[in-house]
């Protein structure tokens, strides 16, 4: 089986070895950009398996790879891990709505880093399926037909609450304000759904049962949904 690519698109040495050292140990072929501008052109011809991008970068920051990145057809489906100086950044990350699929906060401990990275591995790539169906980890959404199914079971979800089920599984890993989840959420008076969006949340979790685990509260920010 061949190893999965990781680009890792740093501009301080020590963290490209250490990562480098650490990923290549856990069976990753992992190759390195230490600025924005060769990060994309090594994104754009290798197509990695997942890009670790830092946010500030050297000739093009990292708000700007991740846009470009995902603003062509090439690339657009790659998984982006962000590396942030601080966590008051992911604000910046969440506000701008870059769509990186999720963040580390800078110093970061390697296990939980790996972690994480493996778990946005696990999930399959959206050019291969349906840009209208999601199915993982035993839960189904298919946007066409309105339907959602946990274990091959229909779940009786309302508008909103399968509106907000697409947006977080689509994305896994990668954390939404609440403001970006009631802009997601079509037929309801937006100061209304802002206020009672947490509402919709649990009573999701609710009918999620055993796996309302993966919707994750991101403390400060809103939600994501999060594989185990």
């Amino acid at each position: 089986m061949p190893k999965q690519t990781i680009l890792i698109i740093e501009d301080e040495q020590a963290i490209i070895d250490v990562l480098s050292y650490n990923l290549t140990k856990e069976g990753f072929e992992v190759i390195t950009a230490n600025d924005g501008q060769k990060g994309v052109q090594l994104a754009e011809s290798v197509l990695p398996d997942l890009v670790i991008l830092d946010l500030m970068l050297p000739v093009i920051d990292g708000l700007q790879v991740c846009r470009t990145l995902r603003g062509r057809a090439k690339t657009q489906d790659l998984r982006i891990l962000m590396l942030t100086a601080r966590s008051e950044e992911v604000d910046e990350i969440v506000g701008f709505n870059m769509g990186a699929d999720d963040y580390v906060s800078k110093p970061f401990k390697i296990k939980p880093l790996v972690h994480r990275i493996k778990a946005l591995l696990r999930r399959s790539p959206s050019n291969r399926q349906s840009k209208e169906t999601i199915s993982i980890e035993g839960i189904e959404v298919d946007r066409l037909h309105h339907v959602a199914k946990l274990n091959e079971k229909e779940l009786q979800l309302t508008p909103t609450e399968f509106d907000i089920l697409w947006t977080l599984a689509r994305q896994p890993g990668r954390p939404f304000s609440r403001l970006e989840l009631m802009d997601r959420c079509r037929g309801e008076d937006a100061n209304s759904l802002e206020r009672t969006i947490d509402v919709h949340i649990r009573s999701l979790r609710i009918k999620l049962g055993d796996h309302s685990t993966f919707i994750d509260t991101v403390r400060g920010i809103g939600y994501r949904f999060q594989l185990k």
